[in-house]
């Protein structure tokens, strides 16, 4: 209950921020740079853009939210919408109200890698602003940002200057919209060297736009990605439900787990791709739609990780129930679904800002710890169920396990290293200059997701020899499970069950039972 509190929490939280590449600024503060410098700073976002596939030297439209706007084709730009500054009214109450400019809020618009322009660094100095020496000297113009320009680009760092006039609390941003020529990931700034502007707030919004559209650049590549993904889900659905068909008479019920997984998968990256096309088409993401892709994921999260863990538990090929064990395997899938949706409603559902890393940490220990505890769990079952079908001489079975066993330990192993990549690619890159390439980690996890799955496809297919892979109860001698036709992985046809009676050994699925509670 309080893991769905605080999924409905989190969602509440992040209703108003639902909006993509519009960064929304809601009276917020100005924080000082450092004490050793004399600025005060807000970060206005931050995005990878790509170059504008057409330069143009006329301003671009001030329509918001339409792709299909012939103005905005093929451009890339950042536009100001009613930014405005508001300073306090002990501020203002100090200025002549016949002054024109009495008091300066600068916008700066920088790519990455001109970082070190901002600053007095290039002139041997810790100052953010300019003061009276580095005016006098010729350096920069008193009371404004230091910025060493580009030689290649002139333009670059953008500086946008807005002043408050004569003893007026509020002036607005008015700029035409910046347009990118060069991609990169960019940074907005809003910056003021004035100590009387102390305490001024900023409200309003930016929009980021690339030249195919809203979406961010570092997300783009994952919008042909899930539409990859939706026609490989697809194709493999159509092969499991022609096999499935086919052997109609011979399935499992674990056959209908694995397809309950294909079909949310199938789902899930539909979804997502419908979801990441609305989005770079209109600039916002939709609330239904994200919340529906969020739920599609946990679930299939869940669920995949519930039918690994059965499958290495023999369900439905060594024992026919999990026993005592069910309530405990679904309090797990239970708890693993909440922390998942939780964390997943932190990070699409809120602004495109990413929210403090506390927050995300906070999230992010569940889901690992749980995720940790499936795999320990996973590999003590299939130990236990290795070792029972070695007892039993079950050497069709016992190949199948090993086979899963194998493969389930190479995808533990790339985990593990794609893990350790991550790691030092968030540590090597804080400021996202390898952004364009950023989108290969979450790729990586889905990727791995729908191999597995395809794996089990492949080993637990429907055949016309069912109970050569589903369970049986286990004679004192070997007879050929091969040659026997099941209906459902529970029922054995009658001429083996009379086999069975007969030589005394029902007793064998009480002991299994029992074992399964024990366990």
């Amino acid at each position: 209950m309080d893991l769905w509190l605080l999924s409905v929490a989190l969602l509440m939280m992040c209703v108003n921020g639902v909006r993509g590449s519009i960064h929304e600024y809601r009276n917020e503060g100005f924080i000082p740079q450092s004490n050793d410098s004399n600025a005060f700073f807000f970060h206005g976002g931050s995005e990878g853009l790509y170059a504008s596939k057409l330069h143009h030297s006329s301003s671009i439209s001030q329509h918001t939210g339409n792709n299909n706007n012939p103005s905005l084709k093929g451009k890339s730009f950042i536009r100001f919408e009613t930014v405005t500054f508001v300073r306090t009214k002990e501020s203002a109450s100090k200025q002549n109200e016949m002054q024109p400019n009495t008091g300066l809020v600068e916008a700066i618009i920088l790519e990455v890698k001109d970082r070190k322009r901002i600053g007095g660094s290039f002139l041997k100095s810790n100052l953010i602003c300019c003061n009276p020496g580095l005016a006098e000297a010729g350096s920069c113009k008193l009371g404004q940002v230091i910025i060493q320009k580009n030689e290649d680009n002139p333009e670059w760092p953008k500086r946008i200057q807005t002043f408050f006039a004569g003893n007026k609390e509020e002036t607005k941003v008015d700029t035409p919209d910046v347009e990118i020529n060069s991609t990169g990931m960019y940074y907005l700034y809003f910056m003021f060297c004035d100590q009387n502007l102390k305490g001024t707030l900023i409200k309003g919004r930016t929009v980021w736009r690339n030249p195919d559209g809203y979406l961010p650049g570092k997300m783009a590549p994952l919008m042909t990605f899930y539409g990859f993904m939706s026609l490989a889900y697809l194709v493999l659905g159509l092969l499991w439900f022609l096999r499935f068909v086919q052997f109609w008479r011979d399935i499992t019920q674990l056959h209908y787990h694995i397809t309950a997984v294909i079909a949310l998968g199938m789902c899930e990256m539909a979804v997502w791709y419908f979801e990441y096309v609305n989005f770079n088409s209109t600039g916002h993401r939709p609330m239904g739609i994200t919340l529906w892709a969020v739920t599609f994921s946990s679930v299939k999260k869940t669920l995949s990780r519930l039918l690994l863990l059965v499958v290495s538990m023999g369900y439905g090929v060594v024992k026919p129930t999990l026993g005592g064990l069910t309530s405990r395997v679904l309090l797990l899938g239970a708890v693993y679904f909440f922390a998942t949706e939780a964390l997943e409603l932190v990070e699409h559902l809120g602004n495109i800002n990413d929210f403090s890393g506390k927050t995300k940490l906070f999230l992010f220990l569940p889901v690992t710890f749980l995720d940790s505890c499936f795999i320990l769990w996973i590999f003590a079952s299939l130990s236990r169920t290795l070792e029972k079908l070695q007892l039993r001489r079950n050497m069709a079975k016992l190949e199948l396990y090993r086979k899963f066993t194998n493969s389930l330990a190479v995808s533990v192993l790339l985990s593990i290293a794609w893990i350790g990549f991550e790691l030092y690619f968030n540590a090597t890159d804080p400021l996202s200059e390898l952004w364009q390439i950023a989108w290969i980690i979450p790729a990586f996890w889905i990727l791995l997701a729908y191999f597995l799955l395809v794996l089990i496809c492949i080993l637990w297919a429907p055949s016309r020899n069912p109970t050569r892979y589903a369970y049986l109860e286990e004679t004192g001698d070997d007879f050929d499970e091969e040659g026997i036709s099941l209906t459902s992985g529970a029922m054995v046809s009658g001429d083996v069950a009379g086999k069975l009676e007969r030589k005394g050994l029902s007793a064998g699925l009480g002991e299994d039972l029992e074992e399964d509670k024990r366990e």
